[in-house]
């Protein structure tokens, strides 16, 4: 995928948030490599909203103790912008547009995928133990989920 590459920290500007688009793609994702303070009694990573990351951070929930194999979203968000973070063990994040998909795999807590709107989301192949933190742009609002696949591509442009 060399579309996905990891991007170093504080490279976001105010221009890079999508905001509320149907035009936006796969190709808009992007693996974010989180700053890392090495230590000897263990290291360090941290992330700040609007720095690290290209939107201020309004919720955090994480996922856990999902069976192994099992899998998790499937749903779009019409303004929501996420930051995945496999914290501990490996999941896949599959992420689509209604025109491609990609399958991107999490399994390092300093990498995080970032999501943004107008994007449908799965999470699968959750490995024993894994835990899954993401962070949101907003407060959880289910007016803003598509819950439904084609509704989600209908509002793409895609029938």
């Amino acid at each position: 995928m060399p579309w996905l590459q990891a991007h170093p920290p504080a490279q976001f500007a105010e221009t890079d948030n999508p905001g509320y688009t149907v035009a936006t793609t796969v190709r808009d994702c992007r693996l974010i490599e989180l700053p890392r303070v090495y230590e000897p009694r263990g290291n360090l990573t941290f992330i700040e909203g609007g720095v690290h990351i290209p939107f201020e951070i309004r919720r955090v929930y994480y996922l856990y103790d999902v069976p192994g194999g099992a899998s998790r979203a499937g749903h779009g968000h019409r303004e929501l912008q996420q930051l995945i973070i496999a914290m501990s063990g490996s999941f896949t994040v599959v992420v689509d547009d209604a025109r491609e998909r990609q399958e991107i795999r999490l399994n390092r807590s300093y990498f995080g995928l970032y999501i943004p709107t107008m994007i449908w989301r799965e999470i699968v192949d959750f490995s024993s133990g894994a835990v899954c933190t993401v962070l949101a742009s907003t407060l959880y609002d289910e007016a803003d989920y598509f819950r439904e696949y084609s509704q989600f591509a209908a509002a793409k442009g895609v029938v």
